[in-house]
């Protein structure tokens, strides 16, 4: 028997592996499945299941092009109504896998078809859980995802609380742990940044696992500080229930390239937008006029989802040479089927054709500090989340949560220089390229965000460990 946790980092999701006397079972898979294709070929195995833990709300799931591509069976727990076909398996039944045994343990809470898979040995010991979104490592499932779903988000976490106590808890303290997520998910709050444990450590770690936790007391807990969900997170649910195109297809289509006025035509003729996937400090220097960064290195897939509303929506794009495929498939990951190709050349190209550039200002944290000490009313905008500005933030700086940022636009001065951080730059420039976008001519990054401000004389308030804020 082997178990694989294949994790991708970007997302902070895992996919598991699992093989036994040549035949496999994958849980979760993501979108490209390649890597899992050639797994089952280098151990001589077959793919048998596709088993998903639940509708992904956060990314698209290889469930289907895996079925098709391997004839495996794709397995949902009760109350899944996928509109393909799929096994929907009963609480309590045995999927056999060569010499071991999946056993679903219906766990709904996260959503009413969370399912987590017990694996058992050949001799019938427990060995792990998949728990999907059911249980992190510190942490449980949100109940405030669950696309149109008649509960409340009490009503669900409720559901969460007896899942885990009846079916997750009263296992044996070795059995190991495999959760779909860690730390930097928002599918859960306080996730740790270890993927994996033993149920046992968790009992006496996880708060919501606490043995003398009342109901009541969970539901309190596990609710507090939800921030709203991305916006693209029903939206991937849908593809997940339905079906989506083909990642061959997806590929082909997005790895076009085109010359800048091919690039500049597609523009004008389709609306797309134009996404330059480059580090912040080289889109700084020249871009696209109205392009958005948001830069490959980072977060790239989540913060997609977050600012482009519309999963639809046509995308053209610019990348570092050599890294068109990746942009294409980590925006399929998440829904974004529709690139229709990239600059070839990259912005020299369009220089070289005589096309506009735009630059943002970004000054290191030094100068800002000189320019700080010049003019205590300088326009600070701090773009990072809500828990880490009210941890410690420049004093009188405005908070605009990147997440967010559209809803805070008319708080926002067009005429008056505006400083913008983040904690390191990367959140900071996707909020000035946004903002230059729309209008806001005078905006300014701080290159090394709040980490380099922290060195400066510039007066901050007194720090608030997080895990203290309510």
């Amino acid at each position: 028997m082997k178990v694989e946790q294949i994790y991708t980092g970007c997302l902070a999701q895992g996919a598991y592996y699992i093989e036994s006397n040549g035949e496999v079972a994958i849980v979760d898979p993501l979108r490209e499945i390649s890597s899992y294709l050639e797994k089952a070929e280098k151990d001589g195995a077959k793919i048998k299941y596709v088993l998903e833990t639940h509708f992904h709300a956060d990314f698209v799931s290889g469930h289907v092009d895996l079925a098709k591509a391997t004839g495996a069976q794709i397995v949902f727990g009760p109350n899944a109504r996928p509109t393909f076909e799929a096994h929907i398996a009963a609480d309590g039944e045995k999927l056999k896998l060569g010499n071991v045994t999946l056993k679903v343990l219906h766990t709904p809470g996260h959503t009413m078809e969370s399912t987590t898979y017990l694996l058992q040995d050949e001799g019938g010991k427990d060995k792990a859980i998949f728990t999907g979104d059911t249980l992190f490592i510190g942490d449980v499932g949100r109940p405030d995802l669950a696309a149109k779903s008649d509960m409340t988000v009490e009503q669900l976490a409720q559901h969460l609380y007896d899942s885990l106590r009846n079916k997750i808890m009263p296992l044996a303290d070795d059995v190991v742990v495999y959760p779909a997520h860690g730390a930097g998910s928002a599918c859960g709050k306080n996730m740790s940044k270890e993927t994996t444990d033993l149920l046992g450590n968790q009992k006496k770690t996880n708060y919501a696992l606490r043995a003398d936790m009342t109901k009541e007391e969970f539901v309190k807990e596990v609710t507090d500080g939800l921030l709203p969900p991305p916006g693209y997170f029903p939206l991937n649910v849908q593809l997940n229930k339905e079906g989506y195109a083909n990642i061959a297809e997806v590929l082909q289509q997005g790895q076009q390239a085109l010359d800048a006025d091919a690039f500049e035509a597609a523009a004008n003729e389709t609306g797309a937008l134009v996404l330059d996937t480059r580090n912040p400090e080289e889109f700084a220097k020249g871009f696209i006029p109205n392009a958005i960064n948001i830069g490959i290195d980072g977060n790239f897939a989540p913060w997609v989802g977050a600012l482009i509303p519309d999963i639809q929506q046509p995308i053209l794009f610019l990348a570092d040479e050599g890294r068109e495929e990746e942009v294409v498939t980590r925006l399929a990951r998440v829904g974004y089927d529709h690139a229709l190709g990239y600059l070839k050349g990259g912005l020299a190209a369009w220089e070289a054709a005589g096309k506009e550039v735009d630059s943002i200002n970004s000054i290191s944290a030094a100068e800002f500090a000189d320019r700080f000490e010049q003019n205590h009313n300088l326009k600070v905008v701090d773009v990072r989340k809500p828990g880490e500005y009210q941890a410690e933030h420049v004093e009188k700086a405005q908070s605009a949560p990147l997440d967010y940022l559209n809803e805070h636009l008319a708080e926002l001065p067009k005429e008056e220089t505006m400083y913008l951080h983040c904690a390191g730059g990367y959140r900071s420039m996707i909020a000035a390229s946004i903002l230059k976008a729309r209008g806001y001519d005078n905006v300014v990054n701080i290159a090394g965000g709040f980490k380099a401000i922290a060195e400066t004389p510039v007066p901050k308030t007194a720090y608030v460990c997080p895990s203290t804020l309510k």
